[in-house]
């Protein structure tokens, strides 16, 4: 069995300067520098955005800055703060209309019902789970009013999807038939087994901006299935553009995506040292992301 490492001492932020320069990273400025790691933590900052900078457990080569440094975490979180709103239209986009779909179908308690779903086990964990989220939102005064007016005291789908985590709503709408899946995609404009992978690897997308992550440079864990016609042109879907492709097709017909397109652009433009391809953008971004396809 391999031996383990040790965890590092921890460094002072002056240590953590001297330890940069000894790695050959150029800091122009030391006072900015240590402002900056006082604001943002070195893990946050050198360890993930140095990635394509320097080789792992190597030296910077000279000619890169703390500055360029920087301007990575600056833009990625800029970029972060624009994509977010736009998956945040699809989450309740979602939520309105599966929620709808079911209760219409099958009553606003369907969702209690196993014979509605395909897989009875995954349906208990789900029932498990929406327990667990009723009682830490016990408090909410639309909660407590179905509870307490209310026979039976439960909550109708509408409202539920209200405290459901998008993951628990992406998961709700896999386990369902394949025929209401198809129903439900139909509004949408896309076909259902693309839908459900898309779902889940938006939700995924949203925890990474809502916890500050990292999309420049990343490789995505959860991935969604693209057409065909992106596939064969080389778009990956383990990189952040293959995934805006995917909210293009969810949110063509609504009105803000140019704008959407156009801020996107002008982010890019404003930061020079960005390198777009890391990110899975190809050289035709603007056309692929303007056209009607």
């Amino acid at each position: 069995m391999d031996e383990k490492k040790e965890h590092q001492i921890p460094l002072t932020i002056d240590e953590q300067i001297q330890n940069l320069k000894d790695l050959k990273l150029v800091i122009n400025d030391e006072e900015y520098a240590k402002e900056i790691l006082n604001d943002i933590s070195y893990f946050r900052l050198i360890k993930a955005y140095s990635l394509g900078l320097k080789n792992r457990n190597s030296d910077y080569d000279g000619r890169v800055s703390f500055d360029d440094i920087v301007e990575l975490y600056l833009f990625n979180s800029n970029f972060r703060q624009l994509l977010f709103p736009y998956i945040e239209i699809i989450e309740i986009n979602t939520r309105c209309r599966i929620g709808n779909y079911v209760a219409n179908k099958y009553g606003v308690l369907a969702y209690r019902d196993s014979s509605c779903y395909t897989d009875e086990e995954y349906h208990a964990q789900f029932l498990s789970d929406i327990d667990d989220e009723i009682r830490r939102n016990s408090k909410a005064p639309f909660v407590r009013n179905f509870q307490n007016n209310y026979e039976g005291g439960d909550l109708p789908i509408y409202a539920l999807f209200e405290i459901l985590s998008f993951g628990t709503l992406s998961k709700f709408y896999k386990n369902l038939h394949n025929s209401d899946k198809r129903d439900i995609a139909k509004q949408f404009g896309v076909g259902y087994t693309y839908f459900e992978s898309w779902l889940e690897c938006f939700s995924y997308v949203r925890n990474v901006c809502a916890h500050y992550g990292r999309l420049y440079n990343a490789r995505l864990v959860k991935t969604p299935k693209l057409y065909s016609q992106y596939s064969k042109c080389g778009i990956k879907n383990n990189r952040i553009f293959g995934v805006i492709l995917c909210m293009k097709h969810v949110l063509k017909n609504d009105k803000h995506w140019t704008t959407f397109t156009s801020d996107l652009e002008k982010l890019i433009n404003k930061y020079n040292g960005i390198d777009i391809k890391t990110m899975g953008f190809p050289d035709n971004w603007k056309e692929l992301l303007s056209s009607n396809d």
